[in-house]
């Protein structure tokens, strides 16, 4: 979601200069835990409960890479990040990744000395009303107020589409989704404008959850997904295929109930490391994809249990299916 931090050239030197020689891993592996960072609160994607346990789809992703790196997926230090803290904190070293409801997008990819490691929700930019408005989609909104995040890339997607559709719009900004959602429920603003995943959150904490509803449509794509720094490839690699481990898993039908069975397929075997080598080329244990397996499960688990149908949230699969399923899931086989 998140505009671009603007970091002067010397600092951009900088952060390039301490990436090029890291070696997330050993520091990783040195300290004995992982420091991941989260959202500051967002239900099903990443939150704590009053016991501070985190949960989510998000903190699934540092939890595999917990049990990938270190054999135990409880090893993690989550650190809260807004939306304007999250790439500074990434880059000077604070964190080791971050997973965090953040879209992928080229200025990102290219200008900030960063990877993205892959994506874990496909998502898209909604509208969430009042009923009471009588709205029924987005072009109904025409001189409407929105709340809405800063430093996102909500701010420019809202831009973008009502220029594109010749209508004007007011914009109340927030530091925080718990702020955006406070001004929407006070009456500051018409409409709440954000990822649909994060406007289904909201959702669920308003005091009357029924009386809003969720348009449906999207005015843009926004892939979700795991970042990492620049210069430290094999730390990439590993945040990359940990996340693939979980979709492939779905994909051939191993979960953290039949992982200890005996399978036949020999996909399964290389990525529960019962044969080959795969770990060596990502410096793991051999047992690193049966881990992630065990403790945190397969991605189809980790949706359901945090964002699914029986989950306040309620989200159909969609196109986070599995490409065999008609969604846009999909992981490079494992050989």
């Amino acid at each position: 979601m998140n505009k671009l931090l603007q970091l002067s050239a010397a600092s951009l030197l900088a952060v390039t200069g301490l990436s090029a020689n890291a070696d997330t891993l050993s520091d990783v592996q040195a300290k004995g835990s992982l420091s991941c960072g989260v959202s500051t609160g967002l239900v099903g994607f990443s939150s704590a409960d009053s016991a501070g346990n985190w949960k989510g789809l998000d903190v699934d992703v540092c939890r595999a890479v917990a049990a990938a790196t270190l054999g135990d997926a409880n090893k993690v230090k989550f650190v809260p990040l807004t939306a304007k803290e999250r790439f500074t904190a990434l880059q000077s070293g604070e964190i080791d990744m971050l997973s965090r409801n953040t879209t992928w997008t080229l200025t990102r990819d290219a200008s900030l000395g960063l990877n993205f490691a892959g994506v874990n929700y496909y998502d898209g930019q909604g509208f969430m009303v009042k009923k009471s408005l009588g709205v029924t989609n987005a072009k109904d909104l025409d001189g409407a107020t929105f709340c809405l995040q800063a430093g996102t890339t909500t701010e420019l997607n809202l831009a973008d589409y009502f220029r594109s559709n010749g209508m004007s719009y007011n914009s109340s900004l927030s530091d925080t989704s718990a702020q955006s959602k406070n001004g929407f429920e006070t009456g500051r603003c018409d409409a709440l404008t954000s990822d649909q995943s994060q406007l289904y959150a909201l959702r669920t904490t308003l005091k009357d959850p029924s009386s809003a509803i969720v348009l449906d449509g999207v005015i843009s794509k926004e892939p979700l997904g795991p970042v990492v720094r620049q210069g430290d490839d094999k730390w990439f690699n590993i945040v990359k295929w940990s996340l693939n481990a979980m979709v492939t898993a779905e994909e051939l039908g191993v979960n953290s109930h039949n992982v200890h069975s005996k399978f036949k397929n020999p996909e399964v075997a290389r990525l529960l490391g019962q044969s080959g080598k795969l770990n060596d080329y990502l410096g793991l244990d051999k047992k690193w994809g049966f881990n992630i397996v065990s403790q945190v499960g397969n991605y189809g688990q980790s949706f359901e249990r945090n964002i699914g149908k029986s989950t306040p949230l309620n989200i159909s699969r969609g196109q986070n299916e599995l490409w065999s399923k008609g969604g846009l899931l999909y992981s490079p086989p494992f050989r």
